[in-house]
């Protein structure tokens, strides 16, 4: 009988994870059962609010699940939502054995690993836990900070200008960073633009496709700031939703997001607005598009973020980073201390 290769096991479950919904009131979670030889017996993931859970998505492709591994990224749940607790679906089932990636912060939810050892299930816990960690991190921190996970976007010239001096900026980067944009809009659950950039720009703040056409998902366009606009800018027409925040204040904008049900938003325009909520210490993800070009002026991607010392500088981690076009892509993070 060969032995298992719980690493190899769980990066396929980690896969199976990121076929879930980014963004939301649930983690992505993958789930495996396999055999003693660790064959893969039966694959589940969860696929949104109210459905079914991972492991309660694996289990249903088995006709009998004694004797078998379950594979899990996130420690399963103990606590019953809208759907019943995992932990004693697995203990039901008859599984003989739970391996899992990180273990479940909730409150509530947490305590799996506990439910499961009580009935005699073997746990192995904390497998790939940095890369289980990663991939939930969006929904670690809407969960643990009770706000919203917050993506700073900018697409600028190697110089750091967002726009000539004489305010152009169509375009700066490429059609392939633009079409990555909108993607990645389109999974987003609302994104933020400061009143002074939807008036100049008279930006729309859809998530729309490469032959014009707007995606199915639109996410809650969210426009911050005092200043009375008119009814006329496109941001206030009828293809997404649209509100406007009167503040300044980037806790208050995500405290009354994070009361709508939104669990991560795009910030995405303008300087004054963006390093607002980075001084703040509310950025948790950079996404930044660099195109190959040199415009200098006072147009740049962010402004005062409160560093007066290069010993205070913010240091970022990147994570990914590609080429679209003749740009590249970045995403990074704080690093941690």
């Amino acid at each position: 009988m060969n032995k298992p290769d719980y690493e190899a096991l769980m990066l396929r479950a980690l896969e199976l994870a990121s076929l879930s919904p980014e963004y939301g009131i649930n983690p992505q979670v993958g789930a495996l059962l396999v055999d003693d030889n660790g064959k893969i017996v039966a694959e589940g993931w969860h696929k949104g609010a109210g459905t079914a859970h991972a492991e309660v998505d694996a289990l249903s492709k088995v006709a009998d699940g004694r004797g078998l591994t379950a594979i899990v990224t996130l420690e399963p749940c103990n606590h019953t939502g809208r759907t019943g607790p995992c932990s004693q679906a697995l203990i039901d089932a008859g599984v003989k054995r739970v391996v899992f990636g990180t273990k479940d912060p909730g409150k509530n939810e947490g305590g799996g690993q506990h439910t499961l050892e009580a009935a005699g299930v073997e746990v192995i816990a904390d497998v790939l836990q940095d890369q289980a960690k990663a991939l939930i991190r969006p929904w670690l921190i809407s969960k643990t900070e009770n706000r919203p996970y917050v993506v700073i976007k900018w697409a600028s010239s190697l110089d750091g200008r967002t726009a000539a001096a004489d305010g152009t900026s169509k375009w700066i980067t490429s059609a392939q960073s633009r079409a990555d944009v909108h993607l990645r809009r389109s999974k987003s659950q609302a994104i933020i633009a400061g009143t002074n950039t939807v008036e100049i720009d008279n930006a729309e703040l859809t998530a729309r496709q490469e032959d014009g056409s707007s995606y199915g998902s639109q996410p809650l366009r969210v426009v911050v700031g005092n200043r009375q606009l008119s009814k006329d800018l496109r941001v206030f027409n009828d293809l997404a939703e649209t509100i406007q925040l009167k503040t300044h204040d980037p806790k208050q904008v995500l405290s009354q997001l994070f009361e709508r049900g939104i669990r991560q938003v795009f910030v995405e325009g303008g300087a004054t607005l963006e390093s607002s909520f980075i001084e703040a210490g509310l950025a948790d993800e950079f996404l930044i598009y660099l195109a190959p070009k040199l415009l200098g002026g006072p147009r740049t991607a962010i402004a005062d973020i409160g560093v007066k010392h290069i010993s205070e500088s913010i240091d970022l981690e990147v994570f990914e980073m590609k080429q679209l076009g003749a740009d590249l892509m970045l995403r990074a993070q704080k690093k941690e201390s």
